[in-house]
Order: structure tokens, then sequence, then C-alpha cells
């Protein structure tokens, strides 16, 4: 996720939150890019400041509410992916702009539906404000909330494509699958 950021927008600072403190400050030491990276003691901390908030764990209760991240952040929550799991509190959902990769599993079984709250607390999915059929970021003051269930599918199709790119580069070999 870090390097696919940082393809887009490198990171200015980097702040690593995690229960072992030796494992943040190791990852903060690798993946620092040139630019400062700090540990935190808390996800609060960690997000006080950030201008992009991503959070990947298996918590089953809130790390952050609304308040805890600064106006205009984005938030990916990848933790939330099944019944239970809660990264975010439903004050942060019901405040920020949700973006879901599927509307009914963010209900059955993801951040939505541990919080609470309707498929009507999503503003689209990803596809849709991709295609323009639904609104990304309305202000720059706006948080936005990225919140997927992870769908196969675009795993493979990401996948696939990153496996496209890399023989194109020459690197590998094509496999001849059906033999």
């Amino acid at each position: 996720m870090l390097r696919g950021l940082a393809a887009l927008r490198p990171p200015g600072r980097l702040t690593v939150c995690d229960l072992d403190a030796g494992r943040a400050r190791s990852f903060a030491a690798a993946h620092a890019a040139g630019g400062p990276a700090v540990t935190a003691r808390d996800a609060r901390a960690a997000a006080r400041d950030a201008g992009i908030v991503v959070l990947a764990t298996w918590s089953r209760v809130p790390l952050l509410g609304e308040g805890d991240v600064p106006p205009g952040a984005h938030v990916t929550s990848l933790g939330a992916d099944e019944p239970g799991k809660a990264e975010l509190s439903a004050a942060l959902l019901k405040s920020a702009r949700v973006i879901v990769d599927d509307t009914r599993l963010a209900v059955t079984s993801g951040a939505l539906g541990t919080a609470g709250l309707s498929a009507r607390a999503a503003a689209g999915t990803f596809s849709e404000v991709l295609r323009g059929a639904a609104v990304g970021r309305t202000s720059q003051e706006e948080v936005t909330v990225y919140t997927p269930v992870g769908l196969p599918w675009q795993d493979l199709a990401l996948a696939w494509a990153a496996y496209s790119q890399a023989l194109a580069a020459g690197a590998g070999r094509e496999f001849d699958f059906l033999s």
C-alpha cells in the first residue's frame, strides 16, 4: 500500500504505529523513502497531523473516531473486512465521505455494518467514483474514507496487470498455463 501511495504522492513524512514498538521502528526505517520517519504510540497520535492514514489491523474496537484525523485527510481502512472488525468509529464514518468497494458487503461484512450504519452511509463505490457516477471529495476540508471488504476479482485484476507489466519490462518469464 505504501509503495503504491508513494508512486502517486511521495510522503513528506511517514508515521508508523504498531503494537510492537520495535516492529514499528523497523518498518519506519525501511520505508522512510528519504523523508523523516517516526513512530507513534497509538493510532490517534499517528493520524493527528496526517494527510493520508492507512489502517490494516485485526482490531475489534475503533482505533480512530471523529476528530482524530485533520480536516481534508483521507483514511483507508483495510482491516474492517469481516463482521465484528472495526478500525473506525460510527461517528467518524458518519461525518466523512465514505467510499466502499461493494455496498452490500460493506453493510453485511464490513465497516458500515459493524458500525451499525446502512448503505446510505456510503457515497458510492470506488468503481462509481472512477466512472464519474458517484462524487468523490467535495471540498478540501472534507475527510474521505475508503473501506473495502476485499473483493477477490479486484485482487486478481490488479495482479494480472502487475504481472503483464513485469513481463513487458523483461522481468520473469511467461508461463504456459495450459500445459
